[in-house]
């Protein structure tokens, strides 16, 4: 199956970015949990930082792969991880 240019230059995108973003909020998740931090709230923090992270490196590359399906499918994911961890953080709080 051949793959086509927009696609590729996403998959490439992605293998090159995501990789580094999940070891940096990881490691921000890891500190929590030393720190002493609920696991349930650091859980929150990690998908908020992660999610939001995340989303943010796709708006950088909007202009170039709107058209994409993957694109919309991949900014879906990351805008509801970012929200469920804003969900989570409010439970843990109130």
């Amino acid at each position: 199956m051949e793959m086509d240019g927009d696609l590729r230059v996403f998959r490439d995108y992605l293998a090159f970015t995501v990789p580094h973003i999940t070891m940096f909020a990881g490691a921000v998740f890891g500190i929590l949990l030393l720190l002493g931090i609920d696991p349930p709230l650091a859980a929150g923090i990690f998908a908020i930082l992660y999610g939001g992270m995340l989303t943010i490196s796709g708006l950088v590359i909007r202009p170039h792969l709107s058209g994409v399906k993957a694109y919309s499918a991949y900014m879906l994911f990351v805008t509801l991880l970012f929200a469920a961890g804003i969900i989570i953080v409010l439970e843990w709080a109130f």
